[in-house]
């Protein structure tokens, strides 16, 4: 066993025993894939302040994150096709969130199904949502969230229309996947990762196939997919989601300020800031550069959150001083699953608590939740380089929040 200490470490393994295209599924981007490399750059951009002579015994990591208790102010965002990276691969993530003390967001798009994330897990975790133009199958499967006790609705805003990810299409990601020459081979070589998927029954959209009409399995389940994704998803259509589900309602995919303080007066009860890993919208400013421009838009009226680009504890600890009142990972937690299952999930978490443990108190704090400004240098123009606001835009009208 190598010595694991990044998640860079964990990201080599994982692509040495996962096949190549779910590898790659996870590590890219839409089109050029600049949005998707800024999100990581410009966290690297942001310097740390050092503060000596101070107290740091007595530290605190736990914090909370949209009501619910967290050892770190950091959830595992939601990732779909999480259970091709590893077998059962959305059930090893859970385990390992709910043991660390950390939330847990499944994805629409899992390979799992909600029930089987239930079935093997004792705390309630979240449940991401995709908006579905099939009404029946959005109703129904808000019922099944609700049936198997989820915390929290995570409804994605950004997907309304699919990003074109080049390797996907090169590398023929499919379901079931399309067995070409090179794909065989690839398969043949990582036969870790074969033995796993031979032996669970789950290798398909468990919350999908069997559930919606007319995708009995993996063959209708693509063209399905292609169609239902709802082109037409407004605010009118969110406060209907609200009104079925009924519970707490997180708004995924916020990047620009007027969206920000329309989500706060539509009453979501928490915001997070995302281009999806910039996975849709290439050229999209990175998230943790929106960041300080949305918390100033919104101030304390919604509890804003920052997603894409967190690969450490000090980049959760950069996010905090901009202003987030948490973050979420992905492809962080995600390395470590396809790299060492359940385990690696743990590992991944393990590295990022240490690492923002050890940073806030070379910082000069104690508690995670005194992080501030007063923990980071901004580099001249970083904040006012572009017309975040764009005041000549016209206004949009937000719906009056219930």
């Amino acid at each position: 066993m190598p010595v694991i200490t990044s998640i860079e470490d964990l990201k080599r393994m994982h692509r040495a025993r996962a096949p190549k295209m779910f590898y790659d599924y996870a590590e890219s981007g839409s089109y050029t894939e600049q949005t998707f490399r800024e999100n990581t750059t410009d966290f690297a951009r942001l310097k740390l302040r050092q503060k000596v002579a101070v107290d740091m015994s007595n530290r605190s990591t736990a914090s909370d994150i949209a009501g619910l208790p967290a050892t770190m102010p950091v959830a595992l965002a939601p990732v779909g096709l999480t259970g091709m990276q590893h077998a059962d691969g959305e059930i090893h993530a859970a385990r390992a969130a709910e043991k660390f003390g950390v939330p847990f967001c499944l994805s629409t798009m899992s390979i799992c199904s909600i029930e089987d994330v239930a079935e093997h897990t004792s705390k309630p975790f979240m449940f991401q949502l995709y908006t579905m133009k099939d009404q029946d199958f959005l109703a129904a499967i808000i019922e099944r969230a609700k049936r198997a006790n989820c915390s929290a609705l995570v409804l994605t805003l950004d997907l309304q229309i699919l990003g074109q990810r080049h390797k996907d299409l090169k590398n023929g990601l499919s379901a079931p996947p399309k067995l070409t020459l090179p794909t065989l081979l690839d398969l043949a070589f990582r036969w870790r990762w074969g033995m796993g998927m031979l032996q669970t029954k789950r290798r398909f959209f468990g919350n999908i196939v069997g559930h919606a009409k007319g995708v009995a399995d993996p063959s209708s389940l693509m063209s399905w997919t292609a169609e239902q994704f709802d082109e037409q998803l407004d605010w009118d259509k969110i406060a209907r989601i609200r009104d079925m589900w009924g519970g707490k309602l997180i708004l995924k995919g916020i990047l620009d300020p007027d969206d920000a303080r329309i989500a706060a007066d539509f009453g979501a009860d928490a915001i997070i800031v995302s281009n999806h890993g910039g996975r849709q919208l290439d050229g999209a400013l990175s998230s943790i550069r929106m960041l300080p421009h949305i918390v100033k838009a919104v101030g304390d009226r919604v509890e804003v959150h920052l997603d894409s680009g967190i690969r450490s504890g000090q980049d959760v600890l950069k996010a905090l001083a901009l202003g987030a009142h948490a973050t979420w990972i992905g492809r962080a937690w995600l390395h470590g699953l396809g790299a060492m299952g359940e385990a690696g999930v743990t590992r991944a978490l393990e590295i990022i608590r240490k690492e923002l443990d050890i940073s806030m108190a070379l910082c000069g704090e104690r508690d995670v939740r005194d992080i501030g400004p007063q923990n980071v240098m901004i580099p001249r123009g970083f904040l006012d380089e572009y017309d975040i606001e764009a005041p000549n835009r016209p206004s949009q009208i937000a719906p009056v929040a219930v």
